[in-house]
């Protein structure tokens, strides 16, 4: 079992994923299952891998800023929209994903349904990296309201 620090954010556990994704293609249809468990693994051990790699242990435990939160939910984005472990839906499910983290945690994705869907294109078509989308979406994170 790993070691969670006080303010560690929040993960989406692989259950949780499974799920959004059987929501995604019952309400937008799709073929059903995982194309690769091993990428899928992957994807989610992303933004966990990035987390610890941006808190020094000296660090552990602060406040992770909202820069930060975009970086990781960015992270969980890019693992399931580009590793594509599902046979359909990948771009729907990368998407609430990074919403779903970013809700866990406190805060809201403040992004328009167009955006969100070319953005969501390009990150696919490889025509936006992670850092690029990283980049984009922070400055329209905002706090929840309570």
């Amino acid at each position: 079992m790993s070691e969670h620090h006080r303010d560690e954010p929040r993960w989406v556990t692989k259950a949780v994923v499974l799920a959004v994704h059987d929501a995604q293609l019952a309400e937008h249809g799709g073929g059903r299952g995982v194309r690769d468990e091993g990428l899928l693994e992957t994807a989610l051990d992303r933004p966990k891998n990035r987390y610890h790699y941006m808190q020094p242990e000296e660090a552990a435990g602060a406040q992770v800023s909202t820069s930060d939160i975009a970086t990781l939910a960015a992270a969980y984005a890019y693992g399931i929209a580009k590793n594509h472990p599902f046979v359909d839906g990948n771009k729907r499910t990368s998407f609430v994903v990074c919403e779903l983290f970013l809700a866990l945690n406190g805060y809201e994705l403040t992004m328009d349904d167009a955006t969100a869907v070319t953005t969501w294109l390009a990150l696919a078509a490889s025509e936006l990296s992670e850092d690029e989308l990283a980049d984009r979406i922070a400055p329209l994170i905002q706090e929840a309201a309570d």
